[in-house]
């Protein structure tokens, strides 16, 4: 069978020996050309690409598809309604037989020579992982700057607390496991942010056994960067997770964290309104708590349900829902505050326990009505 122009005949049919999983989200640009490189890279093995893609509004599922229909190598797992990079390679992995997995990117900046020495490592069977890093001998980073260097240099500190693996480059997004080794970790893995080779080491009940292969980080060829404000967020998230995430779900403690900026949001606006402005208090406060009912919501749509995000329409019908949650919540709050107080607790504590309240009730049922998921 002819390939699509550009792309080689198949070498091998499947069963594959390696499968690489490409999370993709507005990579139309780069997909027939990666197809091509992966090709040449990996001539003689029987492999196959299994493109994940969170509905890209640029067709991107789209050009994979015309493709797989000559190429048998070339998969689609087409997305809708979730989004996230560590979740789609799960996904990916998990829809595949091959024995040996690899996760790449769709944006060509992770070089794609560097599969056949990555595969070649772990056929030798001594190791779990092999990890394409940028910071062994041989490696590189590329034209980053000083400052991303600094960030960079800062995250690996961290995730090497949690790693228990002496690892170079922890923060990788390149990297070739086993099967077996992955479905070890796969019980615990957070599906939180972009992270998942920390994710995968961090869940592991026993430490894996990890080879690094060097290679250089490329500029992308095509698109934009995702590298935006929320990384940063998602690998705190990440971290918050693996320490405490058997205790406490991690997207409650970033809609408590939102909240707590909504106190001081309320507090601002209400000074304002009735110190700045001479409002009446009873308008001043209404102000206020409809101001920082808003800004939770739209920082929890940003923050802690990232990969939920509302938008257009949903937008809107999020807010209307998360203003009745909250109504329902303040009003659970002072409840409960008056039922404690007037059986004579003390004042602080039944006004905290009222809070703790309306937090759980507005998490719980926001979760449910606001930003349940409608695939």
């Amino acid at each position: 069978m002819n390939g699509p122009q550009g792309i080689g005949a198949p070498t091998a049919l499947l069963p594959a020996a390696l499968a690489i999983i490409v999370p993709t989200f507005n990579e139309a640009a780069n997909v027939r050309l990666l197809i091509t490189l992966v090709d040449r890279a990996l001539a003689g093995i029987a492999w196959e690409l299994v493109f994940v893609d969170d509905n890209s509004p640029d067709g991107t599922a789209s050009a994979v598809r015309e493709i797989a229909r000559a190429d048998p190598r070339v998969r689609i797992l087409h997305r809708f309604g979730r989004r996230g990079l560590s979740s789609a390679c799960v996904e990916g992995i998990l829809a595949t037989a091959a024995p040996i997995v690899a996760i790449m990117d769709g944006d060509l900046q992770h070089d794609e020579s560097a599969l056949r020495p990555m595969f070649d490592r772990i056929g030798k069977g001594d190791v779990d992982l092999v990890v394409g890093s940028r910071h062994v001998a041989g490696g590189s980073d590329a034209d980053w700057n000083e400052k991303r260097r600094r960030m960079s240099r800062f995250a690996t500190r961290l995730a090497l607390r949690l790693t228990r693996v002496p690892i170079s480059d922890p923060m990788s997004g390149f990297l070739m496991i086993r099967r077996e080794a992955f479905m070890r970790s796969l019980p615990r893995l957070s599906n939180v942010g972009f992270k998942i080779l920390l994710d995968i080491l961090a869940s592991a009940p026993v430490p894996l056994r990890v080879a690094e292969i060097p290679y250089v980080f490329r500029d992308r060829q095509h698109g934009e960067s995702k590298l935006d404000t929320l990384v940063l967020w998602e690998y705190a998230q990440l971290l918050l997770d693996k320490a405490f995430g058997q205790v406490v779900p991690v997207r409650f403690v970033s809609f408590a964290m939102v909240g707590g900026l909504g106190v001081l949001v309320h507090f601002a606006v209400l000074t304002a309104a009735f110190k700045g402005f001479g409002l009446p208090f009873a308008l001043a406060q209404a102000v206020a708590t409809a101001v920082a009912i808003s800004s939770n919501f739209l920082l929890n749509n940003i923050f802690t349900y990232h990969d939920q995000r509302l938008r257009g329409w949903g937008l809107l019908r999020g807010w209307i829902s998360f203003n009745l949650v909250c109504a329902f919540g303040a009003a659970a709050n002072v409840g409960v505050a008056d039922w404690l107080f007037t059986h004579r607790s003390w004042w602080a504590l039944s006004a905290l326990a009222g809070i703790m309240v309306s937090v759980v009730w507005n998490y719980v049922m926001s979760a449910f009505f606001t930003w349940r998921r409608r695939d």
